[in-house]
């Protein structure tokens, strides 16, 4: 009846009867820790409510408790067992090594850095950029869009989580950071990812209970193949691997032409018509050889000085020469005699080169003695190419696990070195050359703005038949290598030159893809890179193809040669030094006779070692009526300008950020543009790896700390516009770069526009002379210093061709200086004996600086009060004047009219016989107001005229008298 009973207390209800559980149908599980550290142990089963008459629950291992690696926890008895052959165990974590697809626990989110809630389109525009298992690895997204990989565990204990990356590009943002339960991230400067140099690289990072592990990346280019956490378990081995004993803690790769499936415990071996790699999960058919899977090189030069061409087969080999159609490997060529070596090198007794000692030159042959007044020119120039020189190094990086293969990517062919064939045409064929330092002449050295120490020129060419890719890096100190330059496609024979600017260990490297796509195979081995010669110059401990004049010192042995110093140039036929004359440069590299000397740019003057042309913020214009000055000091500052917003294709929001600074200092360029990339948490001063330019203007791509959700903004790509100023003037063309005046609303006060020009030292492939930058600084008066900058309206990034750069400066202190020409006097009127002169400026005020307004000027003047009492006082005497003088002559005419008639009194006497001539004076006694005889009235005025006009030609008066028989009038 138990069992009846037992069926009853189980099956109560219309459910289904529930069996004992199996040992297959339930786990173990460990509760929570208590605060003790104590836990229990809990069988749990696999399907709730399939089971019943679990095992009670006992007391579990203590929280602390683990296993080591290449054990694992028996649940069972609670005790470290070995891994079975087959399988690893990491102890106390887990290992996600295979990528096929997104493992359990992991999530991969996606969104647009545009933290607006109003950009939901662009948003949606970034759901499929995700994480993506690639088998081996797992790669980010290769958009601009946020793609974030998380993965959650609870950890027991302190750990560590460890992965290999491979993050070749800075000019990404690449992250790694832990957080708790409450999203609080870890303080942890190991944050930011630093770019791999050379292939994987390992990172491990210290956790802690509560916190969760998550990796963000905000560009594309990086990729995480392995992740460390806490977990208790033996994992069988991925395919391609295997783990021959017990106890492992990691498994084996499968040599080459071998495979394993999954749990494998030892590898086994491909057929002979089959071939696979190094971790192969399978084995792939053997094809036919064809001429894709073989390369030509030369031997070494023998001891009788010959070389020759061998044909060799691209490792791995994976081809067949036995099946149909195969070709087979060509039989070498003849021996030839060995090319020279190289400019420099001498030949030794058993055909090998060997460098010229200093202060001797070859070319390529026999070593000979540098004339006196003359030395070498140290460098390196490689143009023969029979075997690889020894600071040169060649190796391959694949280009689907992004691993270094011992495989060689570059051959040599007597004139020339060449792109091998690979594993894959998605390889980087990598080709390095390392030079320890370098040894500038003296003048260089003291040249702290133009900081050319040396330069490297090499001749390329590419021969594609689809995308294939050339880049040009350069090492600083063993830092990471910085892409300098890119060409895609074919290209035709061409030199490019790349100025050295710090005397440090450098590498440059050279990397040849065939092409992008990940693709096993070798279909485009006939694609290749050629570089037909690599000149260095001024390197240390280098050789001398030349020897150049120098100047030269006395010396109690006769004469030896010395630097000039800086700012001097060589007389080829004294050996002297000589100054360069004023406002000229002298060429660094080629300082030999006063053509050496290059005249600076109109409105500039060299500084004192005549190294720059530089202009101190002083300028003047010439009028024929005026001379106009300038000085533009109040916008020497540097100063910043954002183009308007521009936007990616998934939304992502930036700027182009410039940097100005129109005069420099005594020509040291002041605007600096940095990359920060990855130097966001480190404090300003001691980040020794971001990127910066600095130069007189340059552009960095910002995207706005809203944008990034971090404190300070992303700056990246900094580019130099400007690093040499060319000139300034008024005219619009200058060395062939031109402002147009169109670009910019048009001026109209009548003043023009004073125009700085500049040139960078970059070259690019667009911009073949490198790229220039025009400044216009415009009298502004309602501007406050500093004024305002613009771009062209139709080009709102500063450029209308990616080449040359134009901006617009509008401020009053761009205005001419202000002179006596620019104001006028105003007098006022005479008040209280006082006048007042004040003088003002001419409307509207065209002037800034320069002198000042005199101070008002008052002077002493007469009222018009005075000057009226002056004129009645001066007519009122004039008046009398006059009546005095009126009086005068009317008392003499009466004096004339008695004289008058007295004559005519004696005029009776006949015959003209006159008598005694009586007295005409009056006499005494005689009374001039006796009786007068007038024959006619007449007025006053009347008889003055009457006497005027009488008088004969012979001045005396004629005067009609009548005789006293009262005959004919007679004229006396």
């Amino acid at each position: 009846m138990a069992e009846p009973g037992h069926r009853l207390s189980v099956t109560q209800g219309t459910g289904p009867e529930l069996h004992a559980c199996k040992e297959s149908e339930y786990h173990y599980e460990y509760t929570a820790c208590d605060s003790t550290g104590s836990r229990w142990r809990v069988a749990v089963p696999h399907t709730p409510g399939l089971c019943t008459s679990l095992p009670d629950p006992v007391k579990g291992t203590e929280c602390s408790f683990s296993c080591n690696a290449g054990e694992f926890l028996d649940m069972k008895d609670q005790s470290c067992k070995p891994c079975a052959e087959g399988r690893y165990s990491l102890g106390t974590g887990i290992r996600f090594d295979e990528w096929d697809e997104l493992p359990h626990g992991f999530a991969s989110l996606s969104a647009n850095m545009e933290l607006d809630d109003s950009a939901a389109e662009s948003t949606g525009n970034c759901t499929s950029s995700k994480w993506v298992p690639q088998g081996d690895y797992i790669a980010s997204n290769t958009d601009e869009c946020t793609a974030t990989l998380m993965y959650a565990v609870n950890l027991k204990q302190s750990g560590t989580v460890n992965f290999e990356y491979y993050y070749p590009d800075s000019s990404i943002i690449f992250e790694f950071f832990v957080q708790n339960d409450q999203c609080q991230p870890n303080a942890d400067d190991s944050r930011w990812m630093k770019t791999t140099e050379k292939g994987w690289e390992f990172h491990s990072v210290s956790i802690t209970p509560a916190f969760s592990q998550r990796s963000q990346k905000r560009d594309p280019g990086a990729f995480v193949r392995e992740w460390v956490a806490y977990t208790s378990e033996c994992f069988p081995c991925k395919p391609g691997t295997y783990a021959s004993e017990k106890g492992s803690s990691f498994c084996k790769l499968c040599p080459a032409n071998s495979y394993s499936n999954k749990g494998e415990t030892s590898c086994h071996q491909c057929d002979p018509d089959k071939y696979s790699e190094k971790g192969s999960s399978s084995c792939s058919v053997r094809p036919a050889c064809t001429d894709k899977d073989y390369f030509c090189t030369h031997t070494a030069c023998d001891a009788n000085g010959q070389t020759q061409l061998m044909y060799k087969w691209a490792k791995p080999k994976i081809c067949s020469e036995d099946l149909e159609g195969a070709v087979k490997l060509p039989a070498s060529g003849e021996k030839t005699s060995c090319p020279p070596c190289n400019p420099g090198f001498f030949k030794t007794s058993n055909s090998t080169c060997q460098p010229c000692p200093y202060g001797s030159y070859s070319n390529g042959s026999d070593c000979t003695h540098c004339p006196a007044g003359t030395e070498p020119a140290v460098g390196f120039e490689y143009k023969w190419w029979n075997t690889l020189p020894t600071n040169m190094e060649t190796t391959v990086l694949s280009g689907i696990n992004f691993e270094y293969k011992g495989m060689t990517g570059w051959e040599v062919a007597s004139d020339h070195i060449y792109t091998a064939a690979g594993a894959s045409d998605n390889d980087f064929m990598i080709l390095t050359l390392v030079v320890p330092g370098f040894r500038p002449p003296q003048s260089v050295m003291a040249d702290t703005e133009n900081k050319e120490v040396a330069r490297i020129t090499f001749v390329f060419e590419t021969v594609c038949s689809v995308n294939c890719e050339l880049y040009f890096m350069v090492g600083v100190n063993s830092r990471t290598n910085t892409p300098v330059e890119t060409w895609k496609g074919s290209k035709g024979k061409q030199s490019y030159t790349y100025i050295i600017e710090e005397n440090a260990t450098t590498s440059f490297t050279w990397a040849f893809q065939r092409t992008t796509f990940h693709e096993a195979s070798r279909k485009y081995t006939n694609d290749v890179a050629k570089i037909y010669s690599i000149n260095v110059t001024n390197v240390m401990n280098g050789v001398a193809s030349y020897c150049r004049p120098c100047a030269l010192e006395a010396s109690d042995v006769g004469s030896s040669c010395t630097s000039c110093p800086a700012g001097y140039y060589i007389d080829r036929d004294s050996g002297t030094c000589h100054s360069c004359p004023p406002n000229t440069i002298l060429k660094a590299h080629q300082p030999y006779g006063v053509q050496a000397c290059v005249p600076c740019g109109p409105g500039t003057k060299n500084n004192k070692i005549h190294s720059l042309c530089y202009n101190d913020c002083i300028f003047s214009r010439n009028t024929p009526t005026r001379t106009f000055n300038y000085n533009f000091s109040a916008l020497a500052n540097t100063v910043t300008l954002a183009g308007g917003p521009s936007f990616t294709s998934k939304g992502l929001k930036y700027f182009h950020h410039f940097t100005l600074s129109l005069c420099g200092n005594q020509g040291r360029k002041m605007s600096v543009c940095t990359d920060n990339v990855t130097d966001l948490r480190i404090p300003e001063g001691e980040s020794g790896f971001s990127k910066s330019i600095t130069a007189y203007v340059c552009q960095a791509v910002i995207i706005p700390p809203e944008v990034t959700g971090y404190k300070a903004g992303v700056s990246s790509q900094p580019v130099s516009l400007a690093d040499r100023l060319i000139g300034v003037t008024t005219n619009m063309t200058l060395d062939g770069i031109t402002s147009p005046a169109e670009l910019f609303h048009p001026e109209s006060l009548g003043i023009p526009d004073v125009i700085f020009f500049y040139r960078s030292n970059d070259v690019t492939q667009s911009c073949s002379s490198g790229r220039s930058t025009t400044i216009r600084v415009r009298c502004s008066p309602q501007k406050t210093v500093p004024g305002s900058l613009s771009l062209p309206g139709t080009c709102s990034d500063g450029t209308c061709d990616g080449c040359n750069f134009h901006f617009l400066w509008e401020s009053a202190a761009a205005c001419p200086l202000c002179s006596v020409a620019d104001y006028h006097a105003i007098v006022s009127s005479c008040v209280a004996g006082i006048q007042k002169t004040t003088y003002v400026w001419r409307e509207p005020k065209l002037c800034f600086g320069g002198i000042s307004l005199p101070e008002q000027r008052v002077t002493i003047c007469k009222t018009i009060d005075f000057w009226l009492k002056v004129g009645i006082s001066a007519g009122t005497c004039t008046a009398i004047l006059l009546t005095v003088l009126t009086c005068y002559f009317w008392k003499k005419n009466q004096k004339l009219e008695y004289k008058y008639s007295k004559l005519v009194m004696n005029a009776t006497l006949k015959d003209c016989d006159l008598p005694a001539a009586d007295s005409c004076a009056i006499m005494e006694g005689e009374d001039v107001e006796d009786d007068l005889i007038f024959t006619s009235k007449k007025s006053l005025f009347g008889k003055i005229k009457s006497f005027t006009s009488k008088r004969t030609p012979d001045g005396f008066d004629s005067v009609p008298l009548k005789t006293s028989s009262g005959g004919p009038d007679m004229d006396l």
